[in-house]
Order: C-alpha cells, then structure tokens, then sequence
C-alpha cells in the first residue's frame, strides 16, 4: 500500500487540497508573467534608440550582493570564495541537482546519490561528510534567505536552477560570520528580470525514465522585475525501488519604491510527492548487482514525500550617501512523511518511537543590518551592524510502520499505531559586526564578531505507563571572532591570512536519541567548536583568467560520533579532538577561441585526534570498539576535483566535457572498509538555432560516465547493518530541448 504525504494517520490533518492550492498559484503566476509578455509584445511603440531611454530599476549602492556581507570584490576579499555564473543554455546543466553547477569549485564535494529521498551528499573541507540525510555543518541560502534551519539542519532540494544567476561558496575561517554551523556557505541567486522580456521552455529526456520540464519568464513591468520558473522532474531512477517525482517553483519580484529603496519579494515551493528509498548496500551486493535494492526496502516500501513552501520579503534603502539598510523577513513550512525499514519486533520496545517518521515544521526569522561606509586616516573604511532571529517549530510524529488486521495478518509500509507526538522547538537570537579598512595602499584588514544562542525545547505529549514524560530543553552559546588581513604585492596579484573561532550545536537527528536507551532528547551533548586558519593567494593572470590557491586547518574539539545502535536507532556522543587540513587550488575563466576552463582540486587530510570507543554492529548497547587517534574521519575523500572545458558560442555549436575524480572514501569510524575512487568523464554538445531576431531553439545530447565505469557515488557513513554502499549510475544518455522567445 502506498501512501503519499497527503495519506497521513488518522487524526492528522491531511493537507493534500494545500498542495493543490500552492500548485494553482504558481501556475496562476507564471501565466500571469506570461501574459504580461504578449501585453508588451503587443505595444507598438518604437523601441528606444538609446540606452537614456530604457527602462530603469533602482540601483543601490554598493548593495551586498556576496557572501562577504560587504561591497567588497572577491578578488579583494582575504577568503577563499567562488562565484560561479548559471549557465542554462550549457548542455552539461538539466537543472535537476545543485551538484552540476559546481563543476571546478575546490573545497567542495557534492555528489548526487541516486537517492532523492535523502537529498544530496555536500561537504566542504571535510565538514559535513558525516550527514546520512540532507545537508549538516554548511549554511544554506536561497536569495539571502536561510535554507538551513536554527539546529543545523539544511536541504538543497528546494534549489531551482532555472531561475538561478548565479552560486556562491565561501569557505574558511570567514563562514562562521554566518552562524551555527557555518563550516562553510553556500549561497544561490536568482536572476533578476530582463530589460527585454525573455521566456524559455525546457524539455529533456533520457535513461532509467527520466524525464525533466521547465519553464522560465523573466521581464520588467513597470517598477517591477520579475523572474519566475516551474519545473517537473521524474525517474524511474538507476536502482530498484528508487523512483521520483518532485516539482519546484520560484518566483522573484523586484520592486522600486522610488527614493533609492527596494522591495525583494521571494516566493518559492518545492513538493516531492514520491521518493522511493532504495538504501544503502553491503560491499557482498554491490559485487552481486549494484542496482539492486536492499530487500527490506520493498517489504517496507521505504520512501519519503515532502512539501516546502516559503516567502521570504527584502527592503533595501540607500539611507544617504554613506549609510544603508538592509532588513529581511521570512515564513515557511516543511512537511515529511517518511517510512523507514525498522524491524517490527524492534518496535515492540515501548521506549521505540516507530518506523514512520513525520515531523511537520513550521519556520521562519528576521536579518536586519546597517551598513556605514566612511575614512579613517583618509582611508576607507566599511562597517555593518547586524541582528537576526529564526526559530524552528515542528511537531513529530512517530508511528508504527506496519498494522495487524483482525485475521492477524501483518502488512509492511502502511502507517501504523502512534508511538511519538511532541514539539520540538529550536530558536535562536544571534549579533554581528563585521568592518572592512582598507588602512594602507597594499593593505587591508577584515575584522568581524558574531554572538550566537541557540536555545532547543523539547515538550512531549506521548505518556503512558511504559513511556514517560521526556520534555526538556538546552541553551548553547558563542562568540565567534574572525579576522583577515590581506597584502597586493601587484595590481593582479593578492596574499591573504584569516583565522576564526566557530561552533555548531547538536542538530535534531543527534539530540533525538539518548545512549541509555531512555526517552527523551540527548541534552548531554555538547557543540562542536572550531578554530580555523587559512592562508591564500589569488592571481588574475589576464583579466578573464585566475588563479587561486589556498592552504587551510580546522582544529575541532568535542567531535560528534556515532555512541551505540539499538533498537533500529544510533545515538550519538562527543570523542574530543579532530584535524581537517589540506590544500586547494582552482583555475577559472576564458582561454580565448571561445574556449571556457573550470578547474579545481582539493587535497584534505581530515582525521580524529582522540582515541574513543565505539559501536560496530547491531544491536550494540555499549560501545567497546577502539578507535585510534589518527584514524581517517568517514565520508571525506583525501583527493578530490572536477574540471570543465567548453568550446562554443551563443549561436551555433557548442561542445563541453567534463571530468570528475574522487580519491578512496572510508565508510565507519574504524575505517575498517572503503568505498575505491574513480573518475568519471561526462561529455555533451549542442546546437542553437536563431529562429528570429529574440527566438532561439537549442537541441542537446548528453552522455555521463562515458567509459561505463562501476564506483560507489556516495557513502553512508557508519551505516549499522554494513550498507555504506551507494552505487552510481554506469552510461546514461540525456536528448534535451529548450526553447527561447
């Protein structure tokens, strides 16, 4: 029996007419958009003859449009940041995962699993290998809006490519400005609207069933500018039981005011209705058949729906010449419905919570921030003064995931009998200050300080005689100091030295079960704190062309691993110290003959410091298993990188190929097995037609992992029943259309 997200337990809301409600108004949107093209397409006016007569939007001032807060350059800026432009009209880009855009970014490792009820696998230097779901130790945003929420926790699924100008990734010492957490950043921009009213349509199509449609509308009416995509995307998907479907839409509105000031009004909605749950393999049966799934993902039909929607609203206004402000508010929620593969007979344990999980999440928070630029010893200075508050209030569920009817009959992967129902609340209220001096002619100085409290509430309302009241709460705290200094020994050339302290908090998914076996949150658990030095240099050897290179060390203390895995659970503790440090370099930008090069490779030696014991097997109450100091921290590769070379032009042909390869990857704290590294070359071409003076028609093929190679795409790290494994597709194909008018 299959169920959807909107097929919940009795007594729960069901939310389906919600879904079709948030759907009608996208659509309601982009028709609307739409229509406003054929209105000016209809207008006879002539077109202006000079660029004084365009249509014009307000233009801020030294807006913050980066990662560093601040109107800084990232060629300026003393911090390892990449700025990747979208490329939709690339081949190489069908829109479906964050991962295609960040092709040559080092530092960063995303990998699709093949797996879309788990999202994808992102780590940056070393933090965030660990996460077995979603995105844990980076910060996530979508329009300067949090797509991570209070405890840590961060999804990428609600990206939309479509609509995206550009991504941003800042790594280093300068991440931790940005909260809990903030073992780096990674930022997606949406385009703004075009002068030119512009809307493309987008079909691809190719193996395992896959299947993609998009639609984009960008334009300017009035005072606004607006950019608006939809899409659709389903898979049969490359392993058994591993079928998708999921939409997403994001519309962004600009809005001038008049008198230097802006509206920002993001709406953005992302619905998955079906993602089966093929989970992981032992090293035994990916030998066997790497596309199989494990047997008790079809007798429980492991799989996961879920539904996003979110707004969020920014005022800019240029104060005067040298003052701005900046005040940002935004509201979403988040639903899941996901059924899991637990044992009945472990969940005859009353403290068990169940094999269905059902967390509904409403969130939200506020950014205000004041920007003042002015001269100190006649030179520049700039300073920003900020306050920002989320909170975080979802209501789980658990549930048994089975039923026993009247004839006594058992059946797998239905929702069952209650067996959790509590809110568990996080919030935070965080302050920062960041100033910018550039105090000599080949000097400047990047100071910053953050003050972070995260305050986590549990209140249960699951008691009964054999399950007691486990309500509670905790406050974690921090301050977290940065600084950078940076020297220009050329006009092209810049040397760079940062450091800072950082700390991330417990998320849910570790705080949700105690190694004791009783019910209620691990309130034991301490944050992990960092200390973070990086040392770089970036070189422009001609305009279009640069090099940059980056040598890092994150010392952390009270190391988060796994304690004990029982009764279908792992809980969690603190093991001391660990040392992720490494190299990276990247080359990026035009070698001239419409040739385009993106480049990076990073080489991390991530490992724990403090021996600690641990759980191997399950069930395992107490952790009896050593690990040594220096044993390689899991799911971190030592060498990884990508490349892209792409050779064409707007019109005509256009060819690219790109090159992936990813060193050997330990799957557990003992590092007793590995996961072999490989490397993949993808290549695709297309050719672009002009079918009038605005109306473009482009046709693409694609081929990924050209040589058919077997490898394990991504790792699930410290997996209890020995399935680290998830294997990667071998050759696919990919016919696409897109259409410009």
């Amino acid at each position: 029996m299959t169920q959807g997200i909107e097929n919940l337990h009795p007594g729960v809301p069901k939310k389906g007419a919600t879904i079709r409600l948030d759907r009608a108004i996208a659509l309601a949107l982009l028709v609307a958009a739409l229509s406003s093209r054929q209105v000016l397409a209809q207008d006879t006016t002539p077109p202006p003859t000079d660029s004084a007569a365009a249509p014009k939007a307000t233009t801020l001032p030294a807006v913050k449009v980066n990662a560093s807060r601040m109107a800084i350059s990232p060629f300026d800026l003393p911090a390892a940041l990449t700025i990747v432009n979208v490329e939709p009209t690339s081949a190489a880009n069908p829109g479906i995962n964050l991962s295609e855009t960040l092709t040559g970014v080092p530092g960063i490792i995303a990998r699709d699993r093949q797996n879309y009820a788990q999202d994808e696998q992102i780590s940056i230097r070393g933090f965030g290998g660990r996460a077995t779901f979603g995105v844990r130790s980076i910060r996530l945003y979508i329009d300067g809006i949090p797509a991570t929420l209070p405890d840590g926790q961060g999804q990428v699924s609600p990206f939309n490519i479509d609509s995206a100008d550009r991504v941003e990734v800042l790594r280093g010492p300068f991440s931790v400005l940005y909260g809990n957490a903030a073992g780096g950043v990674v930022q997606m921009w949406s385009a703004d609207g075009t002068v030119v009213p512009q809307t493309t349509l987008g079909f691809s199509g190719g193996s395992n069933d896959t299947f993609r449609y998009s639609a984009d509308t960008r334009g300017i009416v009035g005072p606004v500018d607006y950019n608006i995509a939809a899409s659709e995307f389903l898979s049969g998907g490359y392993r058994q039981h591993s079928r998708v479907h999921r939409e997403s839409d994001n519309a962004k509105f600009g809005i001038d005011l008049g008198k230097q000031r802006k509206l920002t009004v993001v709406l953005n909605r992302f619905y998955q209705p079906v993602a089966q749950d093929e989970l992981g393999l032992t090293r035994a049966q990916v030998d066997a058949d790497p596309r199989q799934a494990t047997s008790v993902a079809s007798q429980f039909n492991t799989r996961k729906s879920s539904k996003q929607t979110q707004l969020g609203l920014i005022y800019e206004q240029q104060i005067d010449e040298d003052d701005q402000i900046r005040a940002m508010v935004y509201h979403g929620q988040r639903s899941i419905l996901q059924f899991q593969s637990i044992p009945v007979a472990t969940q005859k344990n009353p403290l068990q919570s169940g094999g269905v999980v059902q967390p509904d999440t409403d969130y939200g928070g506020t950014d205000v921030r004041w920007t003042h630029s002015g001269d100190l010893l006649d030179r520049d200075y700039e300073f920003v003064l900020g306050v920002s508050a989320d909170y975080q209030h979802q209501r789980r569920f658990g549930f048994n995931n089975y039923i026993t009817n009247s004839q006594g009959v058992t059946e797998l992967g239905v929702v069952g009998a209650l067996r959790r129902n509590e809110n568990d609340d996080v919030d935070n209220v965080d302050e920062y200050a960041q100033w910018y001096w550039h105090f000599a002619d080949r000097w400047s100085l990047l100071l910053g300080l953050r003050r972070d409290d995260v305050h986590f509430h549990e209140q249960d309302f699951y008691i009964t005689a054999t399950n007691p009241d486990d309500s509670g709460h905790v406050t974690y705290s921090a301050t977290t100091p940065v600084v950078g200094v940076q020297f220009r020994p050329a006009d092209n050339v810049r040397l760079y030295a940062s450091y800072s302290k950082g700390f991330e908090t417990p998320s849910y998914n570790e705080l949700g079960y105690r190694s004791d076996g009783q019910p209620g949150l691990a309130f034991n658990l301490q944050p992990q704190h960092s200390k973070n030095l990086e040392v770089g240099a970036k070189w422009q050897i001609v305009p279009a062309l640069e090099f940059d290179a980056a040598a890092f060390r994150a010392d952390t203390r009270n190391e988060l691993t796994v304690d004990t895995n029982e009764n279908g659970r792992s809980t969690y503790q603190n093991v001391g110290s660990a040392r992720r440090q490494g190299l990276e370099f990247s080359l990026t930008g035009q070698l001239g003959n419409d040739f385009q090069l993106s480049a990076g490779f990073t080489h991390l030696l991530a490992s724990f410091r403090s021996p600690f014991l641990t759980c191997t097997t399950t069930p395992c109450a107490v952790p009896t298993t050593p690990v040594a100091a220096g044993t390689p921290i899991p799911g971190v590769p030592d060498n990884y990188g990508s490349l892209r070379l792409e050779h064409g032009t707007d019109l005509g042909w256009r060819q690219g190929a790109t090159l992936q390869g990813v060193g050997s990857v330990t799957v557990n704290d003992t590092d007793t097995q590995r996961a072999a590294g490989y490397a993949l070359v993808d290549i695709d071409t297309s050719y672009t037609f002009a079918l009038g003076a605005t109306t473009r028609l482009q046709l693409s093929a694609s081929i990924d992992n050209l040589a058919d190679r077997r490898y394990i795409g991504t790792v699930i790290v410290n997996d209890s029943n020995g399935r680290y494994f998830e294997p990667g597709p071998d050759r696919t194909y990919m016919l696409g259309a897109r259409l410009t008018f």
